[in-house]
């Protein structure tokens, strides 16, 4: 099985790539060129009107598997952090839905698509952003510092999921809450995808158990811990995903037991959770709502 470092540089490299055949305005599809979801469900993940305020290269560099900003709930004023933040589609959205009084930050760890993410908030004229350089492993933010915490097809490629689920249960205020789409099995995986660098940076070979990702969350302190399945995979996505043999040593037809679903937790002290709300200014009924982009 590859090592933690080596699967760290081959998804920088292959996520440092992307960025850049995104500036070229290339195509994309979640997890790179030959991913599972390309061609599946990645130009389906977002409303045209969501969209149509975005640079074109945030589009093209969307690599995800889900939109969580559709299922965090975000309220104006509230601050964001989005794990893996790419192009910085999801950060750009979640910006608009909280509006001038909230933040929305950005943590990426390639340098290509850090430089992308900025470009698209400036052509965007977005300026509650921040785009941070670091790993999920080790967040580069003070404790109690986000009401929400996003990811799109991110975690699964860590090496170490409980130092991401600690550090994103650290850097949540009381009553904060997890929104994360991501790439889940309902098995164990075949050893022979668990060793595939094409199947890690492909997103499969390092996606958890429903009940692996469960125990994971409840071992960092989240509580009310919900998994939703929204898209089942078969073998034929596979196969045009480029997994080929990895495939067959799955399932061959039908399901292959994996799944595009949505995580969501919550920090514990939904008190100091409540305060905050109240406090939150009010927009009555048919005022202008900046914090809102659909």
């Amino acid at each position: 099985m590859p090592t933690g470092q080596e699967i760290k540089e081959e998804v920088r490299k292959r996520y440092g790539e992307a960025a850049k055949k995104a500036q070229a305005s290339e195509s994309g599809g979640c997890c790179g060129d030959e991913s599972l979801e390309e061609s599946a469900i990645s130009s389906t993940l977002y409303a045209t009107d969501e969209l149509q305020h975005l640079p074109p290269e945030a589009v093209v560099a969307s690599l995800g598997c889900g939109n969580p900003v559709a299922v965090a709930a975000l309220s104006e004023g509230e601050s964001v952090l989005d794990l893996g933040s790419g192009g910085g589609i999801d950060v750009l959205l979640s910006a608009r839905r909280v509006g001038p009084r909230g933040k929305a930050y950005g943590l990426d760890m390639t340098d290509e698509m850090l430089d992308l993410a900025r470009e698209n908030a400036r052509k965007a004229g977005v300026s509650n952003v921040q785009f941070l350089k670091g790993e999920m492993e080790a967040v580069p933010l003070p404790n109690d510092e986000v009401d929400v915490i996003i990811s799109n097809c991110v975690v699964n490629l860590s090496p170490d999921k409980d130092a991401v689920l600690r550090e994103a249960f650290r850097v949540l205020k009381p009553g904060g809450r997890l929104a994360i789409a991501d790439i889940l099995t309902h098995g164990v995986l075949p050893k022979a995808v668990e060793e595939s660098m094409k199947a890690w940076t492909g997103c499969i070979a390092g996606a958890l158990t429903e009940a692996d990702y469960g125990s994971k969350l409840a071992a960092a302190g989240f509580e009310n811990i919900e998994i939703e399945s929204f898209r089942e995979y078969t073998a034929e996505d596979a196969e045009c995903g480029g997994l080929g043999d990895a495939a067959k040593e799955i399932a061959g037809k039908g399901s292959l037991g994996i799944f595009s679903g949505v995580v969501r937790a919550t920090k514990p002290g939904g008190e100091a959770k409540a305060a905050r709300d109240e406090a939150l200014p009010v927009v009555a009924a048919g005022d202008d709502q900046p914090g809102r982009c659909c």
